[in-house]
């Protein structure tokens, strides 16, 4: 199916542990950034209720040499807290998703912040910005499913899920495109009906002579 290339996605499905560790001055965050199979309402229109999930799989072949674990993607002030390439960022690809685990800075007062705020609940939910490479897309149940993506970017703390017009503007247009293929399509069909209905009535008029 296509869909816009190379254009950074922004999407909200996992959350923070509730148990959290703070042992030898080390604060420590664990949680899952990604969640497989699991169908979420991105757009709704005409009441329509159009679909994304994520599938098993979809990281294979995956650019994640290097992402970042920040906050509301850096919108707020830009901190990085963790980074896989120096090991303070470590994750794992499980059949759920993927779990990351963060070593934050203990001498950093940004860090003890998000730390406390995770621990206390005020901050709950992650995130997590992609390029998709491959996708697809049931009309039948009106959910994009997508296969592969190309790179991860970084998994964010968010106060809220990434669920605005920013964030979700790739996924709109996709969803926009399909919703319209689809009224075109449930109009050609009602217009076949009708064409069928009146050559059937024609006929039957026809006939009545004969």
């Amino acid at each position: 199916m296509p869909f816009t290339p190379d254009k950074r996605e922004y999407r909200s499905f996992g959350g923070f542990d509730t148990a959290q560790n703070e042992q030898d001055d080390k604060l420590t965050l664990r949680g899952v950034a990604i969640v497989f199979n699991r169908p979420t309402v991105l757009w709704e229109k005409d009441g329509i209720e159009y679909k994304e999930v994520i599938a098993p799989g979809a990281l294979d072949g995956c650019d994640m040499s290097d992402f970042i674990l920040n906050c509301n993607h850096g919108m707020n002030d830009g901190t990085v807290y963790a980074r896989t390439r120096n090991g303070s960022l470590r994750y794992e690809i499980t059949p759920m998703g993927v779990s990351i685990e963060a070593d934050l800075d203990a001498e950093d007062e940004r860090h003890k912040n998000l730390h406390r705020d995770v621990c206390k609940g005020r901050v709950d939910k992650m995130s997590f910005s992609f390029i998709a490479r491959e996708c697809s897309y049931d009309r039948e149940t009106h959910t994009r499913t997508i296969l592969k993506i190309k790179k991860l970017y970084d998994v964010s703390a968010v106060d809220f899920p990434a669920y605005n017009d920013t964030s979700l503007t790739t996924a709109r247009d996709f969803f926009s495109a399909e919703h319209a293929k689809e009224f075109k399509a449930l109009e050609q069909s009602s217009l076949r009906r009708r064409r069928l209905a009146l050559a059937l009535k024609t006929y039957e008029i026809s006939n009545k002579g004969v």
